[in-house]
């Protein structure tokens, strides 16, 4: 049976705009290649440039870390694509337009060069880094209760929901990324720390894997672009009026406010 790639981006976008979760694509093509489900992601992409007029700002790697993969029973990371509708300037995010948002703390690069793989190395990324930033992403599954295989959140844009950045922007050269330490509270309690090195042993390798897995697609990271690099941390629940804010030592830290 054929896989109705064009059809099935729809399903997920009607489920974005909608607010409604849909079951796992899964469930009923349980023989869904990875290729297939980021061609699913590419159509859902197109229909959001096409409806919404939205513009790709960046990429996404997701699923890096060993416990948010542990945490969804995923165990391979992903990628998505990033795009100014997604990107929240005053640090309030409204949950009325997510379903079952979960808030992770990540570390942001913002490129002055492009790159396209194979053959990308972490020096590479750091050389064409102009900066990088702490970041919080509200990730959103529009597949019900994140009940996702690799196949169903690779189509879903890699549960891309939003994103906030932080104030500061630091110079990655000479910056040890995989010693920061990042820690996480939670209505003003501490939830949860990490490691740069949680993702892909620094942050740095994960924006290389990702530069070198999007080559394979002839998809090149462009000069200006905004790379999120995966989550240092647990995925957090969040509610309306929940408050989170993250602070990296010696680097920067950055807050968020469901609303």
């Amino acid at each position: 049976m054929s896989l109705p790639i064009e059809a099935l981006g729809q399903n997920l976008f009607d489920a974005l705009a909608n607010g409604k979760a849909i079951a796992p694509l899964t469930d009923s093509y349980p023989e869904m290649s990875i290729d297939e489900a980021y061609a699913v992601s590419l159509a859902f992409l197109k229909i959001r440039q096409a409806k919404n007029n939205e513009v790709i700002i960046g990429k996404k790697i997701g699923l890096t870390s060993k416990a948010v993969q542990d945490m969804l029973g995923v165990h391979q990371p992903d990628f998505g694509f990033l795009t100014d509708a997604m990107l929240v300037s005053d640090g309030k995010v409204h949950l009325d337009c997510h379903i079952a948002a979960r808030a992770e703390a990540e570390i942001a690069f913002k490129l002055k060069q492009g790159l396209k793989g194979p053959g990308v190395t972490a020096k590479d990324v750091i050389e064409a880094t102009e900066y990088v930033q702490p970041c919080f992403e509200i990730v959103d599954s529009r597949v019900t209760d994140w009940k996702v295989k690799i196949q169903d959140t690779v189509a879903d844009n890699a549960s891309c929901g939003v994103f906030v950045l932080g104030e500061n922007k630091i110079d990655p050269k000479g910056l040890d990324m995989a010693a920061l330490e990042v820690v996480v509270e939670k209505n003003g309690g501490e939830i949860s720390r990490g490691l740069g090195s949680a993702v892909q042993g620094a942050p740095e390798n994960a924006v290389a894997w990702l530069a070198n897995t999007l080559g394979a697609y002839d998809i090149p990271f462009e000069a200006g672009e905004i790379i999120l690099s995966g989550s240092l941390v647990p995925l957090e629940p969040v509610t309306k009026s929940d408050k989170m804010s993250m602070v990296i030592s010696g680097f920067g830290s950055c807050d968020v406010e469901f609303v």
